[in-house]
């Protein structure tokens, strides 16, 4: 649950300090890319409150293909007229009450604009899956929202859409995948022009451009749009790049130039590792970290993450960011290392990472899989910079948790507030039960409990054994706590019992119920909760990682409340 945590965080940050709280659901994002609104709903059957509402009658089905915002509306009665029609049709399986549904409609129908502008034959189609249970089952949809092309009017095996789910994302997928997908390049002058052409650009020298390690090449091709690739059987064209056998170059027009994939000694070609191979060397050795690099970032296999803090207009800080490339290098494969330019809008990376600016130069790692950060103990030079790389990598370096300092009121008013500093000593104080609220200043539903928690806190202001405690989770970090959303509850009882996580409804009245139980919601509470977490179901995703990065980065009204991608059900 927590390894996706960083992830998700760092879209958010990039969210804020990109698209200046533009809360769009394409803002990159990229995520967020999104982040890319990637995440899917499973189709359930629609409620029966849904089924009981009143429908408005439904107009006769033809062979007829009307549009909206430019997007084929399609049916049983016209698919197969669509296939005719559109050698290229893209379909997005939807169900109406899917909320990732609606935040993806947007993005849909402005890449529909997009292509109509270019005046391209590619469109773009919709089928209610929901209403249309005969082509959602003919076509496996089991999540929503399923977008497949059809290419040729062939019917019999669409292609699922791997791309970003932002608008240039699905014309750049869909423009790759009605072409080659890579250029054949058959003299050395039309390689140097490919290679010089282009900031990275994907070679593929095979004496055979119809085997079958030639295939995976162009299947990776058609995956990754955000590259160029190209293929040569020419033997000139080997020569002239020094290539004696089957292999993979990777040109560059920074760090080292080129990066060679060598293929196994069958000539097979993984598409697993040469996809990764790809992403990794199409990194710079330091990564800045902007909206074009973020999902680079977020899908890195490598989990070790260095952020170098560097004003850009100081000139010895530059120079320290140039010589840092050694390290860097020197790590490669085992450390990403990102550069946070203090010049630029990254104050919510800062907060998270408890650096001021006055701090630059300055570094903090992280581990996305563990989230633990660790930080130099003195300023930034290149030895400090590679004994903390390699105490992190061998999982020597101490770890440091942020916290405010203790309020000189923190017990004066009804709700106690904690910090990180006096947490452990009030809530696990083993003779009182203690109710937390963690929080973040920014979060809508944080602010709508406000009232009710200090209401709360007043009620049992005189009991001895309740304590009612806030902490702001965003400046202030528990190790023992994993904190899923915002506003996270949670109940610590006395007697060093297990801690409950509060799932109820967050009103006044139930709240009181649930600690006048000892941490235990009321029958009718729990039986509500239960129907609710099935609605909530609706809207769960079955997350592909990479897609929810992208999807992450984006940043959408709903996930601005999340500090993670887990989704609580008042959040839905």
């Amino acid at each position: 649950m927590r390894k996706l945590l960083w992830v998700s965080l760092l879209a958010l940050l990039l969210q804020a300090s990109c698209i200046q709280a533009n809360h769009s659901d394409d803002s990159t994002e990229e995520h967020r890319d999104a982040q890319d609104d990637t995440t899917k709903e499973t189709p359930k059957e629609t409620s029966a409150e849904t089924d009981e509402t009143e429908q408005p009658p439904k107009r006769e089905k033809t062979t007829e293909i009307e549009e909206e915002q430019g997007i084929m509306v399609l049916h049983i009665n016209n698919f197969d007229r669509a296939l005719s029609e559109t050698r290229h049709l893209m379909v997005e399986f939807y169900a109406p009450w899917c909320g990732y549904c609606r935040r993806f409609e947007p993005i849909y129908a402005e890449a529909a604009g997009m292509l109509k502008e270019e005046g391209s034959e590619m469109r773009l189609a919709k089928v209610d899956a929901i209403e249309e249970k005969e082509l959602a089952e003919e076509f496996n949809v089991d999540s929503f929202p399923t977008v497949k092309l059809f290419m040729n009017g062939d019917r019999k095996e669409p292609i699922e859409y791997t791309g970003k789910r932002t608008p240039s994302g699905i014309v750049q997928w869909l423009k790759r995948r009605s072409g080659p997908g890579a250029a054949d390049l058959n003299s050395a002058d039309s390689a140097a022009e490919f290679i010089n052409t282009h900031n990275v650009s994907v070679v593929g020298f095979f004496d055979n451009l119809e085997s079958e390690a030639a295939a995976v090449f162009k299947e990776v091709a058609f995956d990754l749009t955000d590259v160029e690739f190209a293929v040569t059987a020419s033997p000139e064209v080997f020569k002239e790049y020094e290539v004696t056998a089957n292999k993979v170059v990777l040109f560059k027009k920074f760090d080292d130039g080129r990066a060679d994939f060598e293929l196994s000694e069958e000539d097979k070609l993984d598409k697993h590792n040469l996809t990764d191979f790809i992403k990794e060397n199409s990194l710079e050795l330091i990564v800045p970290f902007n909206q074009e690099t973020s999902d680079k970032i977020f899908t890195s296999r490598v989990r070790l993450h260095c952020l170098l803090f560097i004003n850009s207009t100081v000139e010895s800080q530059m120079s320290l960011l140039e010589e840092s490339k050694t390290v860097a290098r020197e790590f490669k494969g085992k450390v990403l290392y990102i550069l946070i330019d203090m010049t630029t809008a990254v104050s919510h990376v800062l907060n998270y990472f408890g650096v001021l600016e006055k701090d630059s130069p300055t570094v903090r790692m992280i581990n996305m899989d563990t989230q633990k950060k660790f930080k130099i103990a003195s300023e930034m030079t290149i030895d400090s910079l590679r004994q903390l790389s390699q105490e992190v990598v061998d999982d020597t370096a101490e770890p440091y948790l942020r916290s405010e300092e203790i309020p000189e009121d923190w017990d004066k008013g009804p709700v106690k507030v904690l910090v990180a500093k006096n947490f452990e000593t009030v809530a696990m104080d083993p003779t009182k039960n203690v109710f937390v609220e963690f929080y973040a200043p920014w979060c809508g539903h944080c602010k709508e409990l406000a009232p009710i928690w200090e209401q709360l806190g007043e009620i049992y202001a005189d009991h001895d054994d309740i304590i009612i405690a806030k902490m702001d989770a965003t400046a202030n970090e528990v190790e023992s706590v994993a904190i899923d959303g915002f506003p996270t509850l949670k109940y610590f009882p006395a007697g060093d019992k297990e801690v409950i996580s509060y799932t109820g409804n967050r009103d006044l009245e139930t709240l009181s119920k649930f600690l006048n139980n000892g941490g235990v919601l009321p029958q009718e509470e729990s039986d509500e909760d239960d129907d609710d977490e099935d609605e909530a179901d609706k809207d769960k995703a079955q997350t592909d990682e990479r897609e929810d990065a992208d999807n992450q980065s984006k940043g959408t009204d709903d996930s601005s409340e999340k500090p993670t991608n887990n989704t609580s059900k008042d959040e839905l």
